[in-house]
């Protein structure tokens, strides 16, 4: 089934106009067929008189006294006496013909000049047609004798011009109308689309935006309305994050501010040398505690910014490969101090990846902080790094901790190094059999 609201408005206004123009055309038919309809009920109700045929034949008849009649048409003189007579009887709408009473011939007479002119004889065809002929004939007493008098009159197409410029101006109004009321229709919807950009200027996301219909401005506000619910939900996590994000710095002072000042009092008490000898080593010991847990929440911290930033840019240039085979192997010596077991295979190559040195550090920072957090140390961690169809490719593979599966964790730093993996159009992939768990990352060689 075919739907006109969603047809195109310049459709619809063509279809409208040409069913407008077909009702007018019909409509000034209708009205000038029904003409001579229209002035017979004027005449009818009294308003106008058109022809008075009683009062036309005694005025005549009384007049006619005066005159003779020409007993032939060449009779030049006679036409010419009785021409006042014509000219007090006939005018551009009446005319009058004389014939003899007793031989029928036609002696003299004159036509209404109306008959002659353009839009009776030819544009709208016979005026008898149009309008009809008031006519009549009476046997009126002339000077000379008795002749029969036949006269006929088109006062009825005084009534012509104001009826055509009446109906034409009808049919043009009614054209018009249906234009105008489409017009304003769909001027209302676009006043209703403006309502609703007003609205959203000045801040309500509220309200929405109605439909109309699936023309272009139904798709305008259905595009409208779908922006709107896009801000409304942004501002929304906007909000929230910006909530969230005083919420961490709160959260993050307070649990800073408890092992710093832990943390400077065993260094106040180690820089007097309050504590005994044999009591520094524990002191020491407390304060890379300290230390640690100090580093934990700001590297927590870091992560979040990282992950929710989304503006986040790096700064990517030529780096040799060696420069990330010298990070990892920075990071393996690392693991191995903390007790780990560490098998290496790094190849050697000349080749350069783009990428950003302070955030790739970063990023192999958290994988073997990660090892570091979940690792079981009685597993072998391997690290294999080679050149691989056009990419560098690092495989990170170790042991987890069985009691990891019990740790409630986020996630967030995982999901950090896979987002400025991203940012280096690289690719992160993870594996997981049995205990074992593998990170392998590939970065596109240059």
């Amino acid at each position: 089934m075919i739907r006109i609201r969603n047809w195109r408005i310049r459709t619809k206004l063509l279809i409208l106009i040409i069913v407008m123009a077909a009702a007018s055309l019909l409509l000034y038919r209708f009205l000038w067929i029904h003409q001579a309809d229209a002035a017979d009920f004027l005449e009818r109700t009294g308003l106008v008189t058109w022809f008075d045929s009683e009062k036309f034949i005694s005025e005549v008849s009384e007049a006619a006294k005066d005159y003779n009649v020409p007993e032939s048409e060449d009779d030049t003189e006679a036409k010419r006496a009785i021409d006042p007579f014509l000219d007090e009887f006939t005018d551009e709408y009446t005319g009058i013909s004389i014939y003899g009473y007793d031989d029928g011939l036609y002696r003299y007479g004159r036509t209404p000049e109306i008959l002659n002119r353009f839009i009776f004889g030819s544009l709208f065809a016979s005026s008898q047609t149009i309008l009809g002929e008031i006519q009549g004939e009476s046997p009126v007493e002339f000077a000379n004798g008795t002749y029969d008098l036949i006269y006929y009159s088109h006062s009825r197409s005084r009534f012509t011009y104001p009826y055509v410029i009446v109906s034409g101006t009808l049919c043009v109004s009614v054209f018009l109308s249906g234009i105008l009321i489409f017009v304003g229709r769909t001027m209302k919807r676009v006043s209703s689309v403006k309502d609703a950009i007003i609205r959203m200027s000045v801040g309500d996301l509220i309200s929405p935006v109605p439909a109309c219909g699936g023309d272009e401005i139904g798709i305008v506000a259905g595009e409208l309305d779908a922006l709107r619910l896009t801000l409304e939900e942004n501002i929304r996590r906007e909000r929230e994050s910006r909530q969230a994000n005083q919420d961490l710095i709160t959260a993050m002072s307070h649990d800073l501010r408890t092992p710093l000042t832990v943390l400077n009092g065993y260094l106040e008490v180690l820089r007097l040398k309050r504590a005994e000898p044999e009591a520094q080593a524990e002191y020491i010991e407390r304060c890379l505690k300290k230390t640690e847990d100090i580093r934990t929440p700001t590297d927590r911290m870091f992560e979040y910014a990282l992950v929710y930033e989304e503006n986040e840019t790096v700064r990517l240039k030529k780096l040799l490969v060696s420069i990330l085979t010298d990070c990892i192997r920075e990071n393996c010596d690392f693991i191995r101090i903390a007790g780990f077991s560490v098998t290496e295979e790094i190849c050697r190559t000349d080749s350069s990846v783009y990428g950003d040195e302070v955030m790739l550090k970063r990023i192999f920072s958290n994988l073997f902080s990660n090892i570091l957090k979940y690792g079981d140390k009685r597993e072998k961690v391997w690290v294999k790094v080679c050149v691989n169809r056009g990419r560098v490719e690092t495989t990170l593979s170790n042991g987890v901790k069985k009691e990891t599966d019990e740790i409630q964790s986020t996630g967030i730093g995982l999901r950090s190094v896979r987002r400025m993996t991203e940012l280096h159009q690289g690719e992160l992939y993870t594996f997981r059999e049995g205990s074992i768990y593998t990170v392998q990352l590939k970065l596109m060689l240059v």
